[in-house]
């Protein structure tokens, strides 16, 4: 689970089967201790939704802030990791 404001979104697409996608940019701003001193914790997110999930999400504002949940994987030959958005909530 990550809290996440979404900073950038792409036209809706599809895959080669009829499912859509989206993919979208998500910030991350926190606060997390570590050695005793507080750390200000931010990430950018690339990330992507299918099927209901990014046909919810596209219409969602850009600075709107949500939890979302999911997981993270590398794309085929790349080096990048990119968070699957599985589900999202009002933060």
């Amino acid at each position: 689970m990550v809290t996440a404001q979404i900073v950038e979104s792409s036209t809706m697409r599809y895959t080669p089967s009829g499912v859509p996608a989206l993919n979208c940019l998500l910030e991350h701003a926190s606060e997390a201790t570590e050695a005793s001193q507080v750390r200000q914790v931010k990430a950018l997110l690339k990330s992507v939704s299918f099927g209901s999930v990014a046909e919810r999400l596209v219409k969602q504002d850009i600075g709107s802030n949500w939890l979302f949940k999911g997981f993270l994987a590398s794309p085929r030959g790349g080096r990048q990791l990119v968070f699957h958005i599985q589900e999202f909530t009002q933060s």
